[in-house]
């Protein structure tokens, strides 16, 4: 029975896609018959990261070349670019150990977003990061051109899926009253596009983050949630009018196919990520640059076609993926 070690910089109590994922997947391993070790940040001594309190960084990182000799993988895949996933890289180019690694969001424009660190930069250090693996997994078709265009190397194609049991649509086929967003409510996220849009429908926001007070106070006629998850965050799909997703720096987001399976509409811009899953006309809407008129459009999708566009996403899906670009490497 082969053993997987995972080694990730984001992990539970974390709330985002990236946790979702790695967490799911692991399950799915398992129920294969696979072991699997994940070391994370909980087993390090911590620190808050600076304006993300939630998220957690391990500080006595060079104790995971111990946690790394006591696991004894057949395979080791990389998810994140932080301090472990940097230290378990250079453990496995010195000991000349193949491994994969993943590329979940655009970290070179989050950067940019929030510190204005040149994208040349951040794009370098990432190529340097990830051109050392056997594989590098990435989201989407459109954001696997742009990296190749910038000189990646060895990418491999890895979707997503949704929890079945959790996220389907309304048996009765209602229509929500208001439009949603879920997600981080942070800058990068360009979550303020959708807050200032005009519209005479009610704003509901799912999720925290470090620009939650600021907006609060900013914008009070919006409902502000905070954090939801399983039955509960369904059924705020469900009552959702049109899903709202203002973000031009995601390669994926699960919540859009949570969104569509539980049949609300995705209206959002036409850039990576959304392209990839929003079909015009059939499952929502995207302009290149009005929000508003991207939701008029989405708020006339038939809902029962939203529905069948995400049956095609599927964690089983995604797991075989895993599977082959790490068996691949050896």
């Amino acid at each position: 029975m082969s053993k997987i070690l995972i080694i990730t910089d984001a992990w539970e109590p974390q709330v985002n896609g990236v946790v979702v994922t790695m967490t799911t997947i692991v399950k799915k391993l398992k129920e294969r018959g696979y072991k699997v070790d994940v070391i994370h940040p909980g087993l390090f001594h911590t620190f808050p990261l600076p304006n993300y309190p939630e998220i957690s960084v391990a500080w006595n990182f060079w104790d995971l070349k111990k946690k790394i000799q006591k696991s004894d993988p057949d395979y080791i895949h990389i998810s994140v670019e932080g301090p472990l996933g940097l230290t378990g890289r250079h453990y496995c180019l010195e000991h000349k150990i193949p491994y994969s690694s993943a590329i979940h969001t655009k970290f070179p424009e989050y950067v940019y977003e929030r510190f204005n660190i040149g994208l040349d930069v951040t794009k370098g250090l990432l190529k340097w990061f990830h051109n050392s693996a056997i594989n590098t997994l990435v989201n989407t078709k459109s954001h696997m051109k742009e990296l190749k265009k910038d000189g990646f190397n060895d990418l491999v194609l890895w979707s997503r899926g949704f929890d079945e049991e959790i996220f389907y649509p309304d048996k009765k086929g209602g229509k929500g009253n208001y439009l949603l967003y879920v997600g981080r409510v942070a800058i990068e996220k360009n979550i303020e596009e959708f807050l200032k849009m005009e519209t005479t429908l009610k704003k509901v926001v799912v999720g925290g983050g470090p620009m939650l007070n600021k907006f609060k106070r900013e914008y009070k006629e919006v409902d502000f949630l905070g954090y939801k998850k399983g039955k509960e965050l369904a059924n705020i799909y469900r009552d959702a009018a049109c899903f709202v997703f203002p973000s031009k720096t995601d390669t994926f987001g699960i919540v859009l196919i949570e969104a569509l399976a539980c049949g609300t509409p995705i209206a959002g811009f036409d850039v990576t990520g959304p392209k990839d899953i929003v079909i015009e006309g059939e499952n929502g809407s995207l302009d290149k640059k009005d929000l508003g008129k991207a939701v008029e459009r989405a708020l006339k999708v038939d809902r029962t076609k939203v529905v069948k566009s995400a049956k095609k996403y599927t964690w089983d899906v995604s797991t075989d993926q895993f599977i082959e670009s790490l068996v691949s490497i050896k």
